[in-house]
């Protein structure tokens, strides 16, 4: 495999990280709700996903999603009802009734350690529930694949490349949102942020659902 072919696929794993989808809103309502903790955590569980899907792709799996509309069909539906219930709980809990008012920045920094696992649990399932990442590395992984031994190596190294190129585009991105979120720290702000990423949310999931192959 040549260094031009990694050099591509460098560039092609970029261009895919950067374009904006649902793991860039997800990282970036953690990141402006919770802190770049939260953030980070999003980006781990997008990760594992990555890497769990490479795994699959790599054994051959990914293959029935890319011949099966039943299968393609069932993860896109569990992936959209994902979406939804996660915007949904968001908007009810955003709700003054439902809110603590009396919530401070010390009561954030308390609950630093569940709001990470919460968003890294979302950033794993929502990647996990997305068939098109499985398509992507079914259809555009092989390509750069050398053929006969050694291309489940190389398939390594790809898969790693994506990962690092991921880590290093999101925490850039974390870095920018945690410093536009010292502007949305007011309760009043934070819950009408709140909200407009959980429509987005409900938005992408019911896009997600009512796309046909």
């Amino acid at each position: 495999m040549s260094g031009s072919a990694v050099l591509t696929w460098t560039v092609v794993a970029l261009l895919g990280v950067m374009t904006p989808g649902i793991d860039t809103m997800l990282v970036l309502r953690h990141t402006l709700l919770a802190g770049r903790r939260a953030g980070a955590a999003t980006v781990a569980g997008i990760t594992l996903g990555y890497l769990a899907w490479a795994t699959a792709s790599l054994a051959g799996l990914t293959a029935l999603l890319a011949a099966s509309k039943t299968a393609y069909d069932v993860v896109r539906i569990a992936g959209a009802a994902y979406l939804i219930w996660l915007g949904s709980v968001a908007i009810w809990k955003s709700l003054p009734r439902n809110r603590d008012l009396s919530s401070d920045s010390c009561d954030v920094v308390a609950a630093a350690p569940f709001k990470s696992a919460k968003a890294l649990r979302s950033g794993l399932v929502t990647n996990m529930l997305n068939p098109k990442v499985g398509v992507f590395y079914i259809s555009i992984l092989p390509q750069f694949l050398p053929t006969g031994t050694g291309a489940t190596t190389w398939g390594t190294l790809l898969v790693i490349i994506h990962i690092a190129v991921t880590a290093i585009w999101f925490s850039l991105l974390i870095w920018l949102a945690a410093k536009a979120r010292r502007l949305l720290l007011r309760e009043r702000v934070r819950a009408w942020l709140d909200r407009v990423t959980a429509t987005i949310l409900i938005g992408v999931g019911l896009k997600l659902a009512s796309e046909t192959r």
